[in-house]
């Protein structure tokens, strides 16, 4: 296989992407868009100087210019936007699920209206399964460095919305604040009959992805690639099947590895645990789903097979329902056939 066919077969693969902040995909060249729009004035003089500052050298560094560019996000217009953009995209790298996350914290502390968020984002999901046929679901999260209180009046002020999204998940600075500093919200959640998904376990220890399973119930693991160090926690994860959203580019954007052949994602994949691919904030850390499988790839000596497999497991891990799940993976049959 040349590595053209190899770009279209890994390309045209059935796929889901299960862990993509949307905020994540601001690329540079919307940032002066919206800006320009509303009058916003930047501290970069062009794009080329705003992409060249996305050099992290850990996640709270990132965090920091990532707050910085949502505050050009202000009405429903721009959250389309956004929210479009990505689909565009996911669609040429053959995603046809996606699980997107949003901040809504992010947003309310700058007096945006969460009516304005979701009417932006959802209307653009709802086109791009017209237009795209990328069927999705929404997962608001909640800010692990601000306060459990912080977060349960969120929760409260998402539930007008409950139709619109069918999980809550948690993400930001992970060091120092585990996971079950919010076991209140997330089990007020779950009796909302909510799902639950939490970031753990990328420059957090084992100990954060064993609470965020104990603790707060959680369906899926984001990130988690710090389970190595924790032969107990491999094994339960392979025996339970519970899913690991990887984000290659991500762990060596922010040093979680020094470089990508260090990646224990193919180590991971073969204990057996079902691991998934996908971009976490794409437009910071250079690149989408399919430059992360290329990536890992490449670096991994991941083959075909490998490849396939990743793709399954996408799918097994979305929130899909059953049929539709059993939809997908026919599609992959057919395709690998």
């Amino acid at each position: 296989m040349t590595d053209t066919d190899n770009v279209t077969f890994v390309r045209a693969l059935p796929k889901a992407e299960l862990h993509l902040h949307i905020e994540g995909t601001l690329e540079p060249e919307m940032v002066f868009d919206l800006a320009a729009k509303h009058g916003i004035s930047l501290p970069y003089s062009d794009v080329a100087a705003l992409r060249n500052a996305y050099n992290f050298s850990n996640l709270q560094s990132f965090l920091d210019i990532y707050y910085q560019g949502v505050q050009v996000l202000i009405d429903a217009d721009d959250f389309f936007q956004l929210t479009y953009a990505y689909l565009h995209r996911a669609h040429a790298d053959g995603v046809v699920h996606t699980e997107i996350f949003f901040d809504p914290q992010s947003h309310t502390e700058r007096g945006i209206s969460l009516d304005v968020v979701f009417e932006g984002i959802t209307r653009a999901l709802a086109m791009g399964e017209r237009v795209f046929g990328i069927t999705y679901r929404l997962i608001p999260c909640f800010l692990r460095h601000l306060s459990e209180d912080a977060a349960m009046l969120t929760l409260q002020a998402l539930m007008p919305y409950r139709q619109h999204f069918c999980a809550v998940g948690l993400d930001s600075s992970e060091n120092g604040h585990p996971p079950s500093k919010f076991s209140r919200v997330f089990a007020l959640a779950r009796a909302a009959g909510l799902l639950t998904v939490a970031h753990a376990g990328e420059e957090g220890p084992p100990a954060y992805i064993w609470e965020a399973l104990n603790d707060l119930q959680a369906s899926r693991i984001d990130h988690g690639v710090g389970c190595e160090a924790d032969d107990a926690l491999c094994a339960h994860l392979v025996a339970t099947q519970i899913p690991l959203t990887v984000c290659p580019l991500s762990n060596t954007k922010l040093a979680v590895f020094a470089q990508m052949s260090a990646h224990n994602l193919k180590r991971l994949l073969d204990r057996g645990l079902c691991v998934t691919v996908s971009s976490d904030d794409p437009a910071y850390f250079g690149g989408y789903v399919l430059d992360n499988l290329l990536a890992v790839q490449q670096s991994l000596a991941l083959t075909p097979a490998d490849m396939v497999t990743l793709a399954r497991h996408s799918i097994a891990a979305s929130f899909l329902s059953d049929v539709d799940k059993k939809h997908h993976q026919q599609r992959i049959d057919k395709y690998v056939a």
